[in-house]
Parts: structure tokens; C-alpha cells; sequence
């Protein structure tokens, strides 16, 4: 038999001895296949479906816009207002956090509208310091400082330094409306000075009447927001503020003759208020123009007539009568603008025109008082510092621009919010 014959006989015995056996093994194990066949379909199956969720989802986030926050420029109530929301626990609260505005830019809405909304309570503790120098005065009637003095007053330099101190609280109801209580305690120095009959240099004489710190005119305010900054138009606040005659009124205060100078009489003492109730209406208007903000505010304030049972300024005389304040407008247009996250900038100029005012004597008609009209005109130039979210401290210089105008104030108020 040829050798390779047998060897192919081999092979083909050995191979039908074994095919029983595999044919074995398959049946054996087919069951166990398809059960990780069925398993590996239901996986695969369970992926598919999961990635097309997952690319679903996705198409329909590529196909939205970014939805960022909408915040006013400055907003009302110093905190951003969101209107992206998240089903997501934490998402809006963290993009309200990252989108809130600078405490800076709240500070120039605060001062440019005097709408305090940064939070539902507010203190302000405020100091003002305000210096008046006037040179060759010869008046019956003195207008300055919201006091006027009745009676003839002959100087060649006053000189008077005015501290305040005042006391503010605010409440805030629902971002729209504002309370407010001011409380002003002031401190009064005046020196007249004359250079006595004839003029000779040598004999200028100088008195000094100050007046300890008292209560002044205490004032109460309304504010309500009525218009909100949109692309097109301002924010805009109405108040109305009512002033008390508390301090010590200028109506009755004696002048006294300076001993060794006929031309020098001064008052026996200073007021702290105008005597008068008052009534001022107001607006302001606050509109953003990237980066900066622009703001105008004008107001009127109209003052009641008030009896008194003095109003001579004679020594020895007690004349009962009326006093008629005049009134006044004022008004005043600005700019400010952020710095950087704490620190704002602005600057503005402002004015104040009085009308003449009127007293009149029991059983007489009013007669005006000379000189008792103003024009009081002022360039300001104030900052604020965010010290942190509840404090802020805010200096001001205003700086006067006509006679009627103290040559300057600086103040400097300290905003904490609750």
C-alpha cells in the first residue's frame, strides 16, 4: 500500500473517532451560548439606547442658546436679577453669584438716585463740614446757610464754619418704596469782623459767637420707584420729604452792639434751623450709557408761613409776627462711573434759587427782606469705597460757585446695610 494512502486512512480514523466527541461538547453547551448571546444583546441594546438619549440631549443643548443671566445695569436692590434657572440643584444660585455687579456700581445708583435699595434696612452716620467766607457786607437782611437774621447787620468779613452730624435710617419695602428719618445735630461758628468808624486798619475788632452742638431741623422722606431702566428709557424716583422746624429758629435773636466798634453788631447766638415747616417734592432720573451713568435730579421746596411771638431782632422789643421763608428750586445734572469692583467716581453740578422771603408784623402787611434771595451754584465731586457687602464710605467735596454758595463743604457718610 502506497505510504501516503495509509497515512490519509489514518487521518480520517483518527477524525472519525473524534467527531463524536465534539459533536458532544456542542450540545452540551449550546444552551450556556445562547444565554450569553441573549445577555450580550440585552447590553448592547441597553448602550444603543443610552447613546441615542445622550446624543439627543445633546442636539437639543447645541441647538439653544447660551442662556446667560439678565441683570440690569444697576440693579434696584443691589443684587443681580437672574432669570436663568437650572432643574439642577445649586446651577442658579452659583450663576446668580458669578453675574452680581460690582458693589461699585451699586453705590453710584444709591447716590445718583438716592434710592438706597441695597438691602431692606440702612444706617448712615454722616459728617459735614462747610465753611463760608464773605467779604464787605452790608445787609438787613443775611440769607445763608438756610438761616436768615432780621435786623442790620454792618461787617467787613464773616467767616463761618458749620460742622454736622447727621443720623439717618432707611427701610426699603419691596424694591419699590423708601423710608427715610434724618436727624442732623449741628455745631455753629461765626466771627464778624469790622475794621470800625473810619476805617482805620487799627481798630478792626473781631466777635465770635458759636453755638454748642443741638438738634436741627429734623426731616422724614418717602421715595417710590415708578419707572425701571430699560434700553430706551431711565429709572426714575419720586420723593416727597417734610422738614420740621426743631432747631432753634432764627426769628427773635437780639443783636448786640461789639463794645469799641460802632459798626459791628452781631447776634447774641447762632440757630441750628430755619424755624419754618417744609414740603419738597422731587425726581431723579438715573440712566446707564456704558461705562458711565448719567443722573439729574430737580426738586421744589415750599415752605409754610410760621407766627412767632418775636420776630424783632431789637434788644429790649418783643414784636409778634409771620415769617414768610422763600421758596426755593434746585436742581442738578452728573456723571459717575465705576473705577473698579469697590471704588466709583462721579461728579455733577447743582443749584438752588430762593426767592425773596417776607415777614410782617402783627396788624401790618409782609414786607420782603433785602438780600434775602439766592443763587447758590456748586460743583461736586464725590467717590464712593465699597469697604465690603454691608459697608460703604462715601466722601464729597462741593465746591461753591457764586457768592450766595459756601465757598466749600466736604462730607464724608458711611451706608451700612442690613
Amino acid at each position: 500500500m502506497p505510504k501516503h494512502l495509509s497515512l490519509c486512512l489514518v487521518m480520517c480514523a483518527a477524525s472519525a473517532a473524534a467527531a463524536p466527541s465534539l459533536m458532544a461538547a456542542t450540545d452540551a453547551e449550546v444552551d450556556a451560548l445562547k444565554q450569553q448571546l441573549e445577555q450580550l444583546k440585552q447590553h448592547y441594546d441597553a448602550q444603543q439606547k443610552a447613546l441615542m438619549v445622550l446624543e439627543q440631549r445633546l442636539k437639543q443643548v447645541e441647538s439653544q442658546p447660551v442662556q446667560k443671566p439678565l441683570l440690569r445695569p444697576i440693579p434696584p436692590t443691589g443684587r443681580s436679577e437672574t432669570v436663568a434657572k437650572s432643574g439642577e440643584a445649586g446651577y442658579g444660585t452659583s450663576l446668580q453669584d458669578d453675574a452680581a455687579p460690582a458693589r461699585s456700581v451699586e453705590n453710584i445708583y444709591n447716590e445718583a438716585s438716592g434710592f438706597f435699595g441695597t438691602g431692606t434696612f440702612s444706617f448712615e452716620t454722616g459728617l459735614t463740614y462747610s465753611h463760608y467766607d464773605s467779604r464787605q457786607l452790608f445787609l438787613n437782611g443775611f440769607l445763608a446757610l438756610d438761616t436768615i437774621f432780621l435786623g442790620n447787620i454792618g461787617v467787613d468779613q464773616i467767616n463761618s464754619d458749620t460742622l454736622t452730624l447727621d443720623l439717618t435710617g432707611r427701610y426699603n419695602w419691596r424694591d419699590r418704596w423708601q423710608f427715610d428719618l434724618n436727624v442732623p445735630v449741628v455745631y455753629r461758628e461765626t466771627t464778624f469782623e469790622s475794621a470800625g468808624a473810619g476805617g482805620a486798619s487799627t481798630s478792626i475788632s473781631e466777635e465770635t459767637v458759636t453755638r454748642n452742638p443741638e438738634i436741627g431741623d429734623i426731616s422724614a422722606g418717602i421715595a417710590y420707584k415708578f419707572m425701571t431702566e430699560t434700553e430706551s428709557r431711565p429709572d426714575a424716583v419720586v420723593s416727597l420729604r417734610v422738614k420740621a422746624p426743631t432747631g432753634k429758629d432764627p426769628y427773635g435773636i437780639k443783636l448786640q452792639q461789639v463794645p469799641g466798634n460802632d459798626n459791628l453788631t452781631v447776634p447774641e447766638e447762632l440757630p441750628t434751623g430755619n424755624g419754618v415747616w417744609s414740603i419738597t417734592p422731587g425726581i431723579s432720573l438715573v440712566k446707564t450709557v456704558d461705562p458711565a451713568v448719567l443722573f439729574g435730579n430737580l426738586s421744589y421746596t415750599y415752605n409754610l408761613e410760621e407766627d412767632y411771638s418775636d420776630i424783632s431782632s431789637t434788644r429790649g422789643v418783643k414784636q409778634p409776627g409771620t415769617v414768610q421763608l422763600g421758596n426755593w428750586f434746585q436742581f442738578g445734572l452728573g456723571m459717575a462711573f465705576a473705577l473698579n469692583e469697590r471704588m466709583s467716581l462721579s461728579m455733577s453740578y447743582s443749584q438752588l434759587l430762593s426767592q425773596k422771603s417776607k415777614v410782617k408784623a402783627e396788624g401790618q402787611s409782609f414786607t420782603s427782606v433785602p438780600s434775602s434771595d439766592a443763587n447758590a451754584a456748586y460743583y461736586n465731586i464725590g467717590m464712593t469705597y465699597a469697604v465690603d457687602e454691608n459697608l460703604s464710605i462715601v466722601p464729597n467735596l462741593s465746591i461753591g460757585l457764586t457768592p450766595d454758595a459756601p465757598d466749600f463743604t466736604f462730607s464724608i457718610r458711611f451706608p451700612y446695610y442690613f
